[in-house]
């Protein structure tokens, strides 16, 4: 954790979702670093703690959610991946890879379930 704040990191490929939700993750506490989907790939963060991933369930058609968590694994392993999704339940193809699902539109069960796996200081 960097600066006593747990970072999280989020993936989305929307830019206006990314400033949300950033927006969200630092008013409960917490040091976001976003990473933004661009057609085939994701950039991952390279020289950043990263202690949890909010990952956005839907992020296009050329690269899927399922993809990205299989990079999270390799690249942060056994760090939690919450899935971001305005569907009422966890998809199934993401769900081997996700520790939790978060509803889109509820920015305190976010929070709270961010909280749930990492410490705010």
């Amino acid at each position: 954790m960097t600066q006593n704040r747990a970072t999280v990191l989020l993936i989305d490929d929307d830019p206006a979702h990314l400033k949300l939700y950033s927006w969200i993750v630092e008013r409960g506490g917490f040091r976001s670093v976003t990473a933004l989907v661009a057609g085939r790939s994701v950039a991952l963060p390279e020289h950043e703690p990263v202690d949890l991933t909010l990952l956005d369930y839907r992020i296009g058609p050329a690269l899927t959610s399922v993809a990205v968590a299989q990079q999270l694994q390799a690249a942060y392993p056994a760090k939690p991946i919450l899935v971001l999704s305005d569907m009422p339940w966890m998809p199934d193809d993401i769900a081997p890879y996700a520790s939790a699902f978060v509803r889109k539109g509820e920015p305190q069960q976010i929070v709270e379930t961010i909280g749930k796996f990492v410490r705010r200081d």
